[in-house]
């Protein structure tokens, strides 16, 4: 009966559950325009159904348009390319007052807009309005020079948060600029590890908060994803989803999250080309998969015992 018993376990296999989510990638599209204002796309923002998209551009552009979907893959994107203003209506122009880096919905139909130039948060109604003053912060004064206001979202709530690109020494967590109203603060951090810098971020309809960040070296960039959730005045339940070679895909600047009609979360992110002959500007999607996945456990070495 022993040896029965022992062929049944080694003959049925048995599982475990893998603890940490994991991005499986469904589409890659390369976006491409003839105008020459096109590329250096650093913010992205796409409605609930992942259709409607915006972006901005380092270059003082806002792009709008929606998304053509076959399936799980994105097969086209239908855009237009509009000039930023300043609040008298002028084009903004030189790379120091239009360098814009963070892009969210701002709940009226219109868009938020960090810079990292001059460091700001400017509102559109519509992407060829006038701008008007976003949500301010004293601290902005002291963000470090071309290393700004990188990454900008806007949690359910209605509550902007805004992360600059450095935090000013290798082991300082990044700070989180949190704006309700007129008030600001900055007690939430981010921790900071190892090479990589925040690029981007958003809140998913899970309520986390998501944020992408790269590092650079002579080969290439490499890609982190990482999310938390925001509780009261800490960041907590950090998880990484990816981390990339560098090299791997290119120059991930923005993030937009949002819930496909399955219920998975989805991922949609968005390359910066520099305006680079050698890169690309590369929308690629991924699903969360949250599911506990099953994988066989070693089997035990069989026995011999009676």
């Amino acid at each position: 009966m022993l040896r029965l018993f022992l062929a049944l376990i080694l003959a049925s296999p048995t599982v475990c559950a893998a603890a940490q989510p994991r991005l499986v990638e469904l589409s890659r599209l390369v976006l491409t325009d003839p105008d020459p204002r096109f590329g250096g796309l650093s913010g992205i923002e796409l409605d609930a159904d992942g259709t409607r998209i915006a972006m901005v551009g380092d270059k003082g552009i806002l792009v709008t348009g929606r998304l053509k979907r076959q399936g799980d893959r994105i097969t086209g994107a239908e855009l237009h390319i509009a000039d930023l203003h300043d609040k008298h209506g002028k084009v903004l122009k030189g790379g120091f007052l239009a360098d814009a880096e963070g892009l969210a919905f701002d709940g009226q139909g219109g868009f938020l807009v960090s810079f990292e130039g001059l460091h700001r948060i400017k509102r559109y109604a519509a992407p060829d309005a006038p701008s008007r003053n976003g949500p301010r912060c004293p601290q902005f004064r002291r963000l470090q020079k071309n290393s700004g206001l990188e990454a900008l979202a806007r949690a359910p709530d209605g509550t902007v948060y805004a992360i600059p690109e450095r935090s000013g020494r290798w082991k300082r967590p990044f700070p989180v600029y949190r704006m309700r109203g007129r008030r600001c603060d900055a007690r939430l951090r981010i921790p900071r590890r190892g090479t990589f810098l925040v690029t981007g971020a958003d809140f998913g309809p899970d309520g986390m908060l998501y944020i992408v960040e790269r590092s650079f070296q002579l080969i290439g960039f490499a890609t982190r994803i990482r999310r938390f959730a925001v509780r009261g005045n800490r960041i907590a339940d950090e998880e990484v989803l990816m981390e990339t070679g560098h090299g791997a895909i290119g120059n991930l600047e923005g993030i937009a999250v949002w819930r496909d009609p399955a219920g998975s979360i989805r991922l949609t992110l968005v390359s910066d080309d520099n305006f680079s002959f050698f890169q690309r500007t590369l929308l690629i999607e991924f699903r969360v998969d949250d599911a506990p996945r099953l994988r066989p456990r070693p089997r035990p070495s069989r026995s011999t015992a009676d």
